[in-house]
């Protein structure tokens, strides 16, 4: 069996989650890890038995490998990225994907310039409650789509870095109101602010609205003491809500309400598998650079929307 020679760029509390899930995959080699805290990368490799690097150019230089997935800070996704699309790799990169979205332009040019694979960490596309949910309004079990109402709340993160909630929080659902519904919002309003952080925004709400009359409604804060990851979505037949953490899914029609029972999967397993099953069978993959982009264009202009208290256009 064919493996994928693959690397960790970022060693710290999500890149470790990579580690492990690649170490696990039947068809990825897991080759090498780097971190620029030296200590970091030696304890995952020596946890792993591959070989660690404090610098990218120079895991490139000395190790044969097909791709990475970049773990980094936000600030630092670019560079990293960059550095590893120019060396040849397929690329997984965690979102936001950049700090700006020219940014995530150059990225994406580099990629379909050299033909390498630019996948972007939107993990709830792979989370197996929102595949049941596109199922289920895909197959119109209930009815004509009418809003979707998306609430990704919890207390202050320990990991806390250098982009503020939109980017670092609600970036998640603006990609997944694009994925459910199958197209791009036309407007964007926003209203955010800083209570307990002067440099980022720690909490925003969203209404994005879309050509043929649907909503969203998207509530990111890092002020809730305790987690919810939920969404809603109401069609003209049928409301159903997927619970995001226990993957739970709840569909309330005019007459009953049903709660199906499924088995918990892995979403980031399921993620990085797709991205290693994409790269060794040539095929396309559920998420671009494409969507990271235009991911990251709609969190600016909720940004700037609240900033200038003001409706605005996309255009994506």
């Amino acid at each position: 069996m064919k493996k994928l020679r693959v690397a960790v760029i970022g060693a710290g509390f999500w890149g470790r989650n990579h580690l492990r899930v690649l170490n696990d995959l039947p068809k990825t080699d897991l080759v090498a890890v780097c971190d620029v805290d030296k200590e970091r990368a030696d304890l995952a490799s020596r946890k792993y038995g591959i070989k660690s690097y404090v610098n990218s150019e120079d895991l490139y230089k000395k190790e044969d490998i097909d791709a990475v997935t970049i773990c980094v800070w936000s600030t630092e996704l670019y560079s990293e990225a960059m550095k590893a699309l120019n060396a040849g790799k397929h690329v997984f990169v965690e979102k936001p994907m950049a700090s700006r979205s020219e940014e995530a332009e150059k990225m994406l040019e580099t990629a379909k310039s050299q033909n390498l694979y630019l996948t972007v960490g939107f993990i709830e596309r792979f989370n197996p409650a929102v595949r049941r949910l596109k199922e289920a309004i895909d197959d119109g079990r209930i009815g004509e789509p009418v809003s979707a109402t998306g609430k990704r709340v919890s207390k202050w993160p320990e990991r806390l870095g250098d982009v503020g909630v939109v980017k670092d929080t609600a970036i998640h659902d603006i990609d997944l109101m694009r994925f459910i519904f199958n197209e791009d919002p036309i407007t964007v309003y926003a209203r955010a602010g800083r209570l307990r952080h002067r440099r980022f925004e720690d909490y925003v709400q969203v209404m994005l609205t879309f050509p043929d009359g649907k909503s969203a409604f998207l509530e990111a804060n890092w002020l809730t003491p305790y987690k919810v990851r939920r969404l809603t979505v109401t069609g003209s037949e049928a409301i159903i809500t997927i619970d995001y953490i226990t993957q739970e899914i709840t569909i309330d029609t005019s007459n009953q309400t049903l709660i199906p029972r499924y088995r918990w999967e892995e979403p980031l397993k399921i993620e990085l598998e797709h991205f290693v099953d994409s790269i060794l069978n040539n095929d396309s993959s559920l998420v671009t650079g494409i969507d990271g982009v235009k991911a990251l264009k709609i969190a600016e202009a909720i940004l700037e929307s609240a900033e200038k208290n003001k409706l605005l256009e996309l255009d994506l």
